[in-house]
């Protein structure tokens, strides 16, 4: 029973992670695309809430879900797919981290675009290349981690 709980709850958490990051790059480049300063600034509002309850909680869940699992099960966490899914993990936090700071970045140039009724600044576009560029990695490192999980190679 405990091993179904558990395994419950890490799928879960892993589909939180997966799901708001593929949403919240889905909102975020849609608002970018209008230059709308309001729109992006409203949206990138409801992205850094959804970060904060979402994405950051699961983020905290899955490593300890996962050792859970893996000392209910037997798996050490040194061995090859486990590992491995760890490094990526860190790989995910290295670049999840900046984009947090970005997010509330651009949110707030964003706000003071619109209140000044003014367009966006280089500032906010420059943000939003290194946002998007910090998107790829981290979401390929999601799904390998989920296909490690999935598959559990030997390795």
């Amino acid at each position: 029973m405990t091993y179904e709980i558990l395994l419950f709850l890490h799928v879960i958490g892993a589909m939180v992670l997966l799901g708001t990051g593929a949403g919240i790059a889905f909102f975020m480049v849609v608002s970018h695309h209008s230059r709308d300063p309001a729109l992006i600034a409203h949206v990138a509002g409801i992205v850094v809430l959804a970060d904060t309850l979402f994405t950051a909680t699961a983020a905290v869940a899955q490593p300890i879900t996962g050792y859970l699992l893996a000392r209910e099960v037997g798996w050490a966490l040194t061995e090859g797919w486990v590992a491995l899914s760890l490094a990526l993990y860190l790989v995910v936090g290295a670049f999840w981290l900046p984009v947090v700071w970005m997010q509330i970045r651009m949110r707030n140039l964003a706000r003071q675009a619109r209140e000044a009724g003014a367009a966006l600044p280089e500032a906010y576009f420059r943000l939003y290349r290194w946002w998007f560029a910090c998107g790829f990695p981290a979401f390929a490192a999601v799904l390998a981690i989920l296909w490690l999980m999935l598959t559990k190679p030997a390795l």
